[in-house]
């Protein structure tokens, strides 16, 4: 006996329908995920469980909550499944009862879900975008008085000797605590970086097809980790694009990912 819960989650609160292969009678359930034991109600399901919520940037962990439990989660796409519905009016329990129907039916639109491992380094690789970017934008910030003061040394600017040589530069009172400043934030955003890539490393090392990836020139510890935890299909196309050239640099020579319209190609 298979029991299909179709999930209409929101931030506050969610509503599920849910109901057994055996003609069983579908059942309405609204859960609000301040005061209700989420987990307690899915943990009372046993056998085959087939979870079926939408897509949506709240979703994350009320789709970790049933895989941790055994469940099937089968994520759908919000407006693949809307399309499908036979009324224009729309609310929370007529949208639980279409995911419900079309899980029944095998005509749920499901879409592409990474694993939870291939998620966690997903969220990690994220991050670590985020710190590059911030630290980016203080180098920056640095740059500036520093190139007001005379100095024209851009690459070695924050070295010890670069940070030596600015020191000794004329400067008033004001961009030298600019540069006081500045400096302090760049060194925990480098220490906050280094300890994201020893996370990932291991991480890397358990995985034959990263250390494969890595041997090949231009593909490093990030890029490769994010080819094999594609996050969407089209990254599945791109990562088979770049392993067939994998030990072929006659025909690829240092395969490069570039972005067009949000979207990645392979050159």
């Amino acid at each position: 006996m298979t029991i299909y819960c179709g999930v209409d989650s929101h931030a506050r609160q969610q509503t599920i329908c849910f109901c057994a292969t055996d003609g069983g009678e579908a059942c309405l359930k609204e859960l609000r995920h301040d005061r209700d034991d989420v987990r307690g109600f899915y943990a009372q399901f046993t056998g085959d469980v087939v979870v079926g919520p939408e897509a949506g940037g709240y979703g994350a962990r009320f789709v970790e909550l049933p895989e941790g439990l055994g469940h099937q989660v089968l994520t759908g796409g919000a407006a693949e499944v809307r399309r499908r519905a036979r009324r224009r009016r729309k609310n929370d329990r007529r949208d639980a009862e279409l995911i419900l129907d079309l899980l029944r039916k095998g005509e749920f639109p499901r879409i592409h879900h990474p694993s939870f491992e291939s998620r966690e380094v997903l969220r990690l690789l994220r991050y670590r975008h985020k710190l590059v970017r911030m630290r980016t934008r203080v180098k920056n910030s640095l740059r500036a008085p520093a190139y007001g003061a005379g100095s024209a040394r851009r690459a070695q600017l924050l070295s010890r000797k670069g940070r030596g040589r600015f020191s000794q530069l004329p400067m008033s009172e004001a961009m030298g605590r600019q540069w006081g400043e500045w400096l302090s934030p760049v060194e925990e955003l480098d220490r906050r970086i280094k300890g994201v890539d020893e996370w990932l490393e291991p991480q890397a090392a358990r995985d034959g097809r990263v250390e494969r990836l890595r041997t090949h020139p231009g593909l490093g510890l990030l890029t490769s980790l994010a080819l094999v935890c594609p996050p969407c299909p089209r990254w599945v196309e791109v990562r088979e694009q770049i392993t067939r050239g994998v030990g072929r640099e006659a025909e690829v020579d240092r395969p490069r990912l570039r972005w067009r319209n949000q979207q990645p190609f392979f050159q």
